[in-house]
């Protein structure tokens, strides 16, 4: 089992009419980490949307034709999803489209909401039908719902973020107006940016905003509002400062490229610094350093500048399996497949072995018999990462304890059952040290959550209901 995050949001406001479909693509493409899912893209022709989204990568959805179909536009909404509430169906492929009275709208959202369950069963009560099984449907619904009674779009948003609480970054598009905005807590990450042509682009991660030639402005501040418009930049503070910062901490340790930056801390930087507090705090006699591409490969890198034992490339990531790779009955075979051993670097050798983070064990265990095939004399684990120990509610798709291996095995009895000869784990009180000692949320770590548990996400409600529906 891996960690995924939900998704990555992208957004295009120009000045006069371009081709959005072609901007929304690329900056699709870099957040294309954040979610193989699904995605897609709507562009405002002068109030007209047009869109398209399906299951699959952006390479997959996205052909020269289908881009070509999407007229020019002065504003353009995408996103790409990893489902974290809600199955892998059409349904839940964003950006969610809707037409109100007051006219129409394109949202796209990163993150959960913690009280999900409770808005969704008040709107079905007050009559709603949910086409899908996603949050994002709910803010969609809330949004409009606030919208019949609000003078602007932004004061409907405005008043929708009195009702939702948990994790959004999300960007809202009307006929007129973009809009993002960002939860209180800021428990995502969102950006903005502008070409040279004056043209303004949202993203969720700063390299996203590179790839499409914008220059980065600045981090949309937790709980601002943010409205371009033709009468340029408007942001809006109400809810600014109702809580406390709370950045996920695991967007530094896994889930955000390696050449972003977010909230004015390098996400390299920080996995780099990871490595160091793993070299202070699990000193082993090694002869080499090797990381777990992709994300594990910083962190390698840190441990091996503190404590002088030489990095190498001991594993080799296979980069053209995509959504449509047909996995082989066994399982173990995958490993082998999407990953190999360079058997000159590791026969032989006492290997330090830093991965992210352990969920099952299984990918990990899998991990070091490739390693053991290979001759290594020793494997020494590391985990850029505390252990995990507590479900997340803001994104991240560890809703129980169930699966997490940590809750039932103690670390030596975790090292035995992965085949490593030690395990080691980053300490939870120097995940400040990757953060930058910013605020930030570490409840999947330590259980101490920012917000109100929910005591029942409806999760598994939704998803059952959404099963009868494919069948």
């Amino acid at each position: 089992m891996s960690i995924h995050e939900e998704c990555g949001v992208f957004g295009v406001m120009a000045e006069r009419p371009v081709n959005a479909a072609a901007i929304c693509y690329y900056g699709s493409y870099a957040l294309q980490h954040r979610g193989q899912e699904s995605c897609g893209i709507v562009v405002n022709d002068d109030g007209l949307f047009v869109s398209h989204k399906d299951l699959g990568l952006v390479s997959e959805v996205f052909s020269k034709d289908t881009l070509a179909a999407f007229p020019n536009g002065t504003m353009a909404v995408a996103h790409v999803r990893y489902g974290t509430t809600g199955a892998a169906t059409r349904n839940n492929c964003q950006p969610i489209e809707v037409n109100h009275q007051k006219g129409r709208m394109a949202i796209a959202h990163n993150g959960n909401l913690s009280n999900a369950a409770e808005l969704r069963n008040a709107l079905e009560l007050s009559g709603a039908i949910f086409h899908s099984s996603s949050d994002t449907e709910i803010i969609a619904y809330i949004v409009t719902k606030e919208r019949l009674a609000a003078p602007s779009i932004e004061d409907a948003l405005s008043r929708a973020m009195n009702i939702l609480d948990g994790a959004y970054s999300l960007i809202l598009m009307s006929p007129q107006k973009l809009i993002c905005a960002r939860d209180p807590r800021g428990f995502r990450p969102l950006c903005y940016g502008r070409t040279e042509d004056g043209t303004c682009v949202v993203a969720s991660e700063s390299c996203a905003l590179r790839a499409v030639g914008a220059e980065f402005i600045r981090d949309i501040a937790p709980g601002e509002i943010l409205i371009f418009s033709k009468d340029g930049v408007t942001s809006r503070r109400e809810h600014c400062g109702k809580a406390r910062k709370r950045l996920c901490v695991f967007e530094y340790i896994y889930f955000a490229r390696p050449d972003s930056v977010l909230d004015g801390r390098s996400v390299h930087q920080a996995r780099l610094d990871a490595g160091k507090v793993l070299a202070e705090t699990h000193p082993i006699a090694a002869d080499t350093v090797i990381g777990v591409p992709d994300s594990g490969l910083d962190a390698a890198l840190g441990y091996s500048r503190a404590s002088g034992i030489p990095y190498s490339i001991g594993l080799i990531k296979n980069k053209y399996i995509g959504r449509t790779f047909i996995a082989p009955e066994d399982r173990s075979d995958q490993v082998k497949i999407k990953l190999s051993a360079i058997k000159d670097v590791v026969a032989g050798k006492r290997i330090i072995l830093i991965d992210d983070s352990i969920v099952r064990g299984t990918t990990g265990g899998r991990i070091v018999a490739l390693l053991r095939e290979a001759g290594a004399r020793e494997i020494h684990m590391l985990v850029s990462a505390p252990p995990f120990l507590f479900p997340c509610y803001y994104g991240t798709d560890i809703d129980s304890q169930d699966s997490l291996i940590a809750c039932r095995h103690s670390v030596s009895e975790i090292a035995e059952m992965i085949g490593v000869d030690s395990l080691g784990f980053l300490p939870v009180e120097r995940l400040g040290d990757l953060a930058g000692n910013a605020d930030y949320c570490s409840a999947c770590f330590d259980g101490r959550y920012p917000s109100p548990v929910p005591v029942d996400t409806g999760k598994s409600r939704f998803e059952q209901r959404l099963s009868e529906q494919v069948k």
